[in-house]
């Protein structure tokens, strides 16, 4: 038996609680670091995982509370460091790290915030070349989303002026920095789309740490600047700075003044430009001109006077006249002397036309009378002919109580018995409709 020092006998709530209130007065905050496995987060919004080394496992929490301070996203096999206090969980006996802070180790955590969320949007496309709007050649107003005191401001400005003053810049003066800096944003761009005054908007601020440049690295505003109706020009940082809302943006520039220059052609090289066009269309044009005229002259040349046509036509026409006029009398005289000369022969055979009118009555009397003698013939003989066929009509027979048998199976007329058998379908046909009947039995020649 193994002796008390006290012989106080321990309960297990007694017990555990005391061991817990022993880790936590001992290791009420400590810094840890870790590899982690496990990592689940249910609906309650709190994180649970394991955080283990080569030797050990040791169970560990972050609540969501803390969790929204997190820049980045925790994944199972990241490597972390962190501030947790030591705690005792009694229901099971088990001791846990719950976590106030984190971070990844060996990289920043803005950093793997930021490698995060470039690869989330990129594999949601909203870095796609295709899905990129057109930026205007020369637009008819900018909004400016910057600081309104900045040193972007001032350089988007100072640029505008130099290259194209004619444009107006309409600035919407934002954060650029802090908390709330990157829901300013946001609602800048989504002011800028409402109320569609511009066809160009440039979002911008100078150069910083990527702590100062955290709030274009957000996805508020990629998600902003993605669903801007209006191209957006991103300006933001230094040349070697690369923001999320620079891979979103329609057009990345550099520098903020660089952002002017790419939305502002310089309205001095344009003028020239125009200047040279406007030259080389006037020349073109005159030479074109000069090359019609003389195509107009060469044509001109070989071109009959429209009055000596008209002349050579009148010419013809009052030959042509003329020749008509000698046909059609001539054609006149000589139908008279036809006229009068047919006129002379009619005369002299008048006798001879009234005895040939006579025989030719006397002929067509004749041949009326052959005609109804041939007609009353051929009456006779269709009427004789019909009487005939109305005794010889089967119809007239089946009348007389007669009756016609076929077979049904070859349609043929039955006139021997002999011709069907026993159980043969055959088809009676009476005066006023038919019969179908079977063979019950047959009486041939041989039978009566």
């Amino acid at each position: 038996m193994i002796p008390q020092k006290d012989n106080k006998v321990y309960t297990v709530g007694t017990l555990t609680r005391q061991i817990k209130n022993l880790l936590e007065d001992q290791y009420p905050f400590l810094w840890i670091t870790g590899e982690i496995s496990n990592f689940a987060t249910p609906a309650s919004g709190h994180s649970y995982f394991s955080l283990k080394d080569e030797t050990a496992v040791i169970s560990c929490v972050i609540f969501k509370g803390q969790k929204r301070h997190l820049k980045f996203t925790p994944e199972n096999g990241m490597k972390v460091k962190g501030m947790a206090r030591l705690s005792l969980y009694e229901p099971r006996g088990t001791y846990q790290l719950i976590f106030e802070h984190m971070e990844p180790e060996g990289t920043g955590a803005l950093q793997q915030a930021f490698e995060q969320l470039k690869a989330k949007l990129s594999a949601m496309g909203w870095f796609d070349a295709e899905l990129k709007k057109e930026i205007p050649f020369l637009p008819s107003k900018i909004h400016v989303i910057t600081s309104g005191t900045g040193a972007a401001v001032r350089d988007i400005i100072q640029v505008a002026k130099q290259r194209c003053p004619s444009v107006p810049l309409e600035i919407i003066p934002v954060k650029v920095q802090g908390e709330i800096a990157e829901f300013e944003i946001a609602k800048a761009i989504e002011i800028a789309n409402t109320v569609k005054t511009c066809d160009l908007i440039i979002i911008a601020r100078g150069g910083g740490s990527l702590e100062d440049l955290w709030a274009f690295n957000t996805q508020t505003v990629a998600k902003a600047v993605f669903e801007s109706e209006i191209p957006i020009i991103s300006g933001v940082g230094h040349e070697i700075d690369f923001t999320i809302a620079d891979f979103v943006a329609d057009l990345r520039a550099p520098t903020p003044s660089a952002a002017a220059q790419m939305a502002l052609p310089n309205q001095a090289a344009v003028v020239h430009q125009i200047l040279g066009l406007q030259n080389e269309l006037n020349n073109k044009i005159e030479r074109r001109l000069f090359q019609l005229r003389e195509h107009i002259t060469d044509i001109g040349s070989r071109l009959k006077s429209p009055a000596r046509v008209i002349d050579d036509f009148r010419f013809r026409i009052e030959d042509l006249q003329s020749r008509a006029f000698s046909l059609v009398k001539n054609q006149i005289a000589h139908q008279r002397e036809r006229t009068q000369w047919l006129n002379r022969a009619l005369a002299g055979t008048l006798p001879s036309i009234q005895t040939n009118r006579k025989d030719v009555e006397d002929l067509k009397a004749n041949l009326n009378y052959l005609f109804w003698v041939f007609l009353k013939q051929c009456k006779d003989r269709v009427n004789e002919q019909h009487v005939q066929l109305e005794t010889l009509n089967p119809s007239a027979v089946l009348k007389r109580g007669y009756s016609i048998t076929r077979s049904l199976s070859g349609r043929h007329v039955v006139m021997d018995a002999d011709t069907v058998d026993t159980n043969d379908d055959i088809e009676i046909i009476l005066s006023k409709g038919r019969l179908d009947a079977r063979v019950v039995k047959t009486y041939g020649k041989k039978d009566l």
